[in-house]
């Protein structure tokens, strides 16, 4: 399982970094070297995608947006340098309850409840 999330955090982070690549060119007139960097961030963040242990996509794709909000707010605070306040945290522990219902609901042992 802890591999299942290492993967869903590696795809949040180059989606992540991929897209800040285009908000960098595009909102900040950065360099458009940084288009290139966000086409190869993006092309690995779908592959590592298509490696979760799950049979439908959809599902994987819902768990994924959880991870990928937790992320967003990761990246909020240590790339950009803003301070959470008591809607990200509450917003969090709610997606992460999400995914948890997501992703172990599925599983044979909590599927009998």
């Amino acid at each position: 399982m802890g591999l299942e999330f290492a993967i869903y955090f590696l795809a949040a982070f180059f989606e992540i970094l991929g897209c800040y690549s285009f908000w960098m060119v595009f909102k900040l007139q950065k360099s458009s070297f940084w288009l290139f960097s966000g086409v190869i961030s993006l092309i690995l963040f779908a592959y590592l995608l298509t490696k979760v242990n799950l049979e439908f996509a959809g599902r994987a794709y819902a768990i994924y947006g959880g991870i990928y909000i937790i992320s967003s707010l990761a990246w909020l605070f240590l790339v950009e340098k803003q301070v959470f306040n008591k809607w990200d945290i509450i917003g969090s522990l709610v997606v992460f309850a999400g995914i948890c219902i997501i992703l172990f609901g599925n599983q044979k042992v909590i599927s009998s409840i």
